[in-house]
């Protein structure tokens, strides 16, 4: 799948007969955790346009917020984005060729903030690397605003890239203090330092907050540790941060309930998912006890849709024309609406934008065809604008 082999150093650790990753890209000078995070999200929210344009935009605030700080001191944002104009970006690795290339450029080419939106760039060459999927892994954002450590953040997006795979491969130390933005300091020539206070504390934030789990092996030449690599599993007790690929769904009674009427896959696991099974559950028994029904799905749809099932009316409700009362989820879809028409136009691009880097590619299909009434985003959708608007769903109960 890939043009070049993930499992092969690059460079003169190269060797014909032993199999070993490399980070393709690393940055130069120590970036803050909170540089770190802004870097993460500003490539994510422009990915998808890295290449077909030259400048990218986001809302100031909700840059802010998805990088865990939730503070109106645009100073400090200031800040980071310099120290992120200022931070060097180097790559050697191997062309399509076998050729070995080399390059440098700055981490973002300029950054402003004008009417709460920030504008920023990436030097041409930059953006093409960081859009090669075998040079950059995109990581989770839930995962990352987790981190309190700059240096368990960089351990985490290092080894993620090679969570297929199960090891990052033999890294030298001198190239592993460089990832970790450590190679500037003295201090950390000195293993013992360097264990103490970087390895030992980033392996283990990594492993309590992140959905992996990393195990580092050293190697030694003579009594000197002279390279590292990490072990890499997936975390069993945060799976539930990865997004479900429909497999549990799909063992379910009711999805094969649902599968049995003519239902889609992917609808049975949209309506499920949205719903839960219970409730799918009393509308499949409701629909089958209607009999001479012509068409069951769209009967079904209706029902889940509307939230009824045959119950006597309420109070003041005529029985001649019942009018079925609408259910939370169509309050809290009706209330996600408003919230969204309410944003200017920019605000809107930026929050869809935002929102799908947080999706694997069947849930950001749907969104796209959906847009914020994507059933199978349900929850994600109403978490997003819960962080967005606190409170934005009080009083629907």
């Amino acid at each position: 799948m890939d043009d070049i082999p993930r499992d092969r150093l690059t460079g003169p650790l190269r060797r014909g007969a032993v199999k070993k990753h490399v980070a393709a890209i690393h940055v130069s000078g120590k970036l803050t955790l909170l540089q770190r995070k802004l870097s993460n999200v500003l490539l994510l929210n422009a990915y998808d346009t890295l290449i077909s344009q030259s400048r990218h935009h986001i809302d100031a605030r909700t840059l802010c917020l998805m990088i865990g700080y939730n503070s109106n001191d645009m100073e400090t944002l200031k800040q980071s984005l310099r120290g992120l104009a200022e931070t060097v970006a180097e790559w050697d690795m191997l062309d399509a060729e076998g050729r070995q290339e080399w390059g440098v450029s700055a981490l973002l080419s300029y950054a402003k903030l004008k009417g709460g939106i920030c504008e920023y760039a990436y030097s041409p060459a930059l953006a093409e690397k960081l859009h090669d999927p075998k040079v950059f892994a995109l990581i989770n954002l839930n995962i990352q605003r987790r981190f309190t450590s700059g240096h368990a953040l960089a351990l985490y997006e290092n080894c993620y890239r090679f969570i297929r795979t199960g090891s990052t491969g033999w890294w030298s130390l001198d190239l592993f203090r460089r990832l970790m933005g450590v190679a500037d300091s003295p201090y950390y020539e000195v293993f013992k330092h360097l264990n103490a206070k970087v390895i030992k504390p980033a392996v283990a934030e990594v492993n309590k907050t992140s959905n992996i789990v990393v195990t580092p092996e050293l190697r030694k030449m003579g009594r000197s540790v002279t390279d590292i690599r990490f072990r890499i599993a997936e975390n069993p007790q945060l799976a539930i941060l990865d997004l479900d690929d429909g497999e549990g769904l799909r063992n379910s009674e009711v999805y094969a309930r649902l599968r049995a009427l003519g239902v889609s896959d992917r609808l049975a696991r949209q309506w499920i998912a949205e719903h839960g099974q219970d409730y799918v559950r009393r509308k499949l028994d409701y629909v089958a006890g209607q009999g001479g029904v012509k068409n069951a799905v769209g009967y079904l749809t209706a029902a889940l849709r509307e939230d009824f099932d045959g119950s006597a009316p309420e109070p003041g409700v005529s029985p001649r024309n019942p009018a079925p009362p609408r259910s939370f989820r169509a309050r809290r879809l009706e209330r996600i609406r408003d919230l969204a028409a309410a944003r200017k136009p920019t605000q809107r691009d930026a929050d869809k934008r935002l929102f799908m880097a947080r999706l694997d590619a069947a849930a950001r299909d749907d969104f796209e065809r959906h847009g914020w009434m994507s059933a199978l985003n349900a929850e994600a959708i109403a978490a997003f604008w819960e962080e967005l608007h606190p409170g934005a769903f009080d009083g629907l109960d």
